[in-house]
């Protein structure tokens, strides 16, 4: 195979040599022939009619032009360029080549030899450009009229609609055009400013503004759609996509002014239209200045560093410069993939990785102790409700107890921050994930009491052994400000309905939904990251801290769009399967419980929810029953316990779909 491979390379080399060769030979000829042409012209073409002595003097200059030409030539890399791909940088160069040879031209016949016709210099300067570019542009102009098979496959290629007749819009489709794989026929291009209609861009006509987009498309029998036009406001990009959504054509998009500004207009650069695009609010975009000098310098601790979270929370954390960064997961696959993402990107970063359970509190003392970390992000838990449902004490040993344990283990090695990462599922939960994470929410708003308390002398604190949790003694409060953030689900996530729904697509379908009328908040991974870490800034203790995360969203109108943006249509190509709501599933979900108020901060889409009053001594007790009943897998007094817990906790099976469906129609 290597032996091929080699030889193939050679035959390569040889080619390049014999074309820089057939090449060279041909400037030879028409460097010369072009200033004799001259001559003949300015003599009416008749040879007999030129003096002598510009025939002599063309005759003893011709050896020294053409050394001297072959030698600029070469310097200027005329000959190492690839002739098919010619543009705008080789026409410089040839421009700059005829310019400095002509001088020369003129110059040494001048002060050396007879003097000639001022017509000689014109017109050989500008015949000789003339043939050189011809026949270098003349190749590229051949491989554009394509062979009776290149036209047959273009015609097969995929019709393309172009949105954009910008800078971005013209390099698209030139990109298309000298692409050596045919990826797609732009027959008409798409641009709201008028004063562009009617026109063209390479030959392709500049049909009209977007409205014209679904005529267009029928008209042309287009297939794809690309949308170019980076300098757009998000809303305006959206407008346009919704439109083109609706086509049911396969869209493409670029994302955004980056890749102008970098020169990166390419048919690579575009990206299929992400969901989120299509939400119908505009991304977060919220100051990180004081985050990012909040977590400069700091041991930063990331629990569930691996997860979608987590590993985003990395990201973040890595671009400005954290003293350490510890990621901290039980599930090794997932530690490594985020490992070797950060140390190939950030090798700067002091990294730490570790492999351990929340729900193991030697490892998670262990590591506190070790490495003091300033700041904790705890986002290590199980999500999956269908799952948590079939195992709850799996639920409170990974969520609750979990959480316990690695507050306690911050409290006591005077860690700085603890934000908990909750959900929108907490609020007035139905099943039992989202319960867990409501007793997580408690928690920490008990921790944070307990530490004013003690401030205040008033009241002794917590003190964990690994297998109990009970009330002791008041050795190791420390000041640690607990808070918790809760948002909707995640676009993207592991687990989440956006990837379920994508390889359901790409299987041909069904699309399966378990309800058309089940309603979510959702938000993208960046935008829960950027929440987050702005809640360890704001942090005073106790919050939950509350994105507004606008109106709720179909899952149903979500499946509709997935399958339009990847260019089947649905019910037809797709079919989508209504499966019923699955074990602690409920319609809708909140963003706060009915006690619950808003308090606003500096972000106006960030909010902090009223901590609702509860029993702290009552609810460690409960806690503390808990953790028996889970490690004892007794969940029917498990089951009792998180009722009591969580008072606003009522399973799904509890509520009639015809009362969850009135909730929702009015609003909530």
């Amino acid at each position: 195979m290597a032996g091929k491979q080699k030889k193939k390379s050679l035959f390569r080399i040889e080619h390049w040599h014999k074309v820089a060769a057939l090449l060279m030979l041909y400037d030879v000829i028409v460097v010369n022939f072009a200033y004799f042409l001259a001559l003949l012209l300015r003599h009416e073409m008749n040879f007999s009619a030129i003096d002598v002595e510009y025939i002599e003097t063309w005759t003893r200059f011709t050896p020294i032009y053409t050394v001297f030409c072959i030698v600029l030539f070469c310097v200027l890399r005329l000959y190492q360029s690839l002739w098919r791909f010619a543009s705008y940088y080789e026409l410089a160069w040839i421009t700059i080549a005829t310019g400095i040879s002509s001088a020369f031209h003129l110059t040494m016949v001048w002060l050396f030899y007879d003097r000639m016709p001022i017509s000689y210099y014109v017109m050989g300067t500008f015949f000789q450009y003339l043939f050189m570019l011809g026949i270098r542009f003349a190749y590229r102009f051949y491989l554009m009229e394509k062979t009776p098979r290149d036209k047959a496959m273009a015609k097969a290629a995929p019709r393309v609609l172009l949105v954009g007749a910008g800078n971005a819009g013209q390099m698209i489709l030139r990109d298309l055009h000298k692409a050596k794989e045919i990826n797609g026929k732009v027959c008409c291009i798409i641009d709201d400013n008028p004063n562009k209609w009617h026109r063209y861009i390479d030959g392709v006509p500049i049909v009209g503004g977007r409205d014209k987009i679904p005529a267009m498309v029928k008209k042309y029998s287009i297939s794809k759609i690309y949308v170019a036009i980076p300098s757009a406001s998000e809303q305006e990009r959206r407008k346009v996509l919704k439109i083109c959504q609706e086509t049911g054509c396969e869209l493409k998009n670029l994302p955004g002014m980056f890749q102008l500004v970098n020169g990166d207009i390419t048919i690579a650069a575009m990206k299929d239209v992400s969901i989120e695009e299509l939400l119908g609010r505009d991304p977060i975009r919220s100051d990180l200045t004081e985050v990012y000098r909040f977590i400069n310098g700091k041991t930063i601790l990331v629990t569930g560093g691996g997860g979608s979270i987590g590993s985003e929370l990395c990201r973040q954390i890595a671009l400005h410069h954290p003293k350490k960064l510890i990621i901290f997961d039980v599930y090794e696959n997932n530690a490594y993939e985020i490992e070797q993402e950060l140390k190939r990107k950030h090798p700067e970063v002091n990294l730490i990785v570790l492999i351990g359970s929340v729900r193991d509190s030697r490892r998670v003392n262990q590591v506190f102790e070790l490495y003091k970390p300033d700041v904790v992000y705890h986002a290590a838990a199980h999500k999956h409700v269908p799952l948590m449902e079939e195992s709850p004490c799996e639920a409170i040993k990974n969520n609750a107890i979990g959480t316990y344990k690695t507050a306690y283990a911050a409290m006591r090695n005077h860690c700085r921050r603890f934000i908990l990462i909750s959900t929108d599922k907490a609020v007035n939960p139905t099943n039992v994930m989202g319960a867990s994470k409501r007793i997580c929410e408690m928690i920490i708003q008990t921790f944070d009491y307990m530490i004013r308390m003690h401030q205040e002398e008033r009241m002794p604190i917590l003190q964990q052994h690994p297998d109990e949790v009970k009330p002791i003694s008041d050795g190791f409060i420390g000041t640690t400000r607990f808070v918790a953030v809760r948002f909707g689900n995640v676009l993207g996530s592991n687990g989440s309905v956006i990837p379920l729904f994508r390889k359901q697509i790409e299987d041909g379908g069904p699309v399966t939904v378990t309800h058309p009328e089940i309603i979510r908040y959702f938000m993208t991974i960046p935008e829960a990251v950027s929440l987050v870490m702005q809640a360890g800034v704001m942090a005073k203790g106790s919050e939950i801290f509350v994105l507004d995360m606008g109106q709720p969203v179909k899952i149903d109108t979500l499946a509709r769009n997935l399958i339009k943006l990847s260019g089947f249509r649905p019910d037809q190509d797709i079919k989508i399967v209504y499966t019923g709501l699955r074990p602690g599933e409920k319609l809708y979900e909140e963003k706060l419980m009915e006690e619950e108020g808003l308090q606003k901060t500096d972000n106006n889409l960030i909010h902090i929810g009223k901590p609702i009053s509860f029993d702290h001594e009552h609810f460690l007790k409960i806690l503390d029953r808990l953790m028996y009943a889970a490690y004892a897998e007794d969940e029917a007094t498990l089951m009792q316990l998180i009722r009591e817990a969580v008072p606003t906790y009522r399973p799904a099976s509890e509520i009639r779909a015809s009362e969850q469906l009135a909730r929702i129609k009015n609003g909530i």
